[in-house]
């Protein structure tokens, strides 16, 4: 008996996005099943303003009506908590502990970090790209995100060449991502 009452209920609300389709669109009516608390959430709205579309419309089925709404995907987290919170694509921090950490398992080595705490109040670790640094405690450094990819818990960069913290020394390529300014060419004379 239920089957026959929704097969029923269906064919209806085709028929009404049948009907609706070629009918002038307004802008506020909206068609709702209203013969069950259960079904007043399948909401029809009227097509664009255009009658035939290629892509069919995202509907519900009648399975997942019951069961209850499809649920959204869920929002990635950021990379970068620090900065993403606030909105900012860098931030300004001092420095309060620099020290080494050991990458994860296939490599080996001694990663230069440090402990900053942001001008946003957060205490984060960062860590310091290139060969050698000039950082001490009470410096004041630029963070940007972007993590150490073999160091635990490290989603944050500093930014050579900014404030405090020095570019990388006799470095050729890649100078712009470590501060370094171009080298004096040799004169011909």
């Amino acid at each position: 008996m239920a089957g026959v009452f929704f097969n029923r209920l269906l064919a209806s609300a085709t028929r009404s996005t049948f009907t609706a389709a070629f009918r002038p669109a307004t802008s506020t009516s909206t068609t709702t099943l209203r013969s069950s608390p259960v079904l007043r959430q399948l909401t029809l709205s009227p097509q664009s303003t255009s009658a035939f579309s290629t892509t069919a419309p995202l509907s519900t089925t009648l399975n997942q009506v019951l069961r209850g709404q499809r649920k959204g995907k869920r929002a990635r987290h950021a990379v970068s908590p620090a900065l993403s919170g606030k909105n900012c694509p860098q931030l300004k921090g001092v420095c309060l502990r620099v020290g080494v950490v050991r990458p994860k398992k296939p490599n080996s080595g001694e990663r230069k970090t440090a402990r900053v705490k942001l001008s946003s109040g957060a205490v984060i670790t960062a860590y310091i790209p290139g060969e050698g640094h000039n950082i001490q405690q009470h410096s004041v450094v630029l963070v940007r995100g972007g993590r150490a990819q073999d160091c635990p818990g490290v989603r944050y960069r500093l930014v050579r060449g900014a404030l405090d913290l020095g570019g990388v020394a006799s470095r050729t390529t890649s100078r712009s991502k470590f501060g370094t300014k171009k080298p004096k060419s040799a004169q011909v004379g």
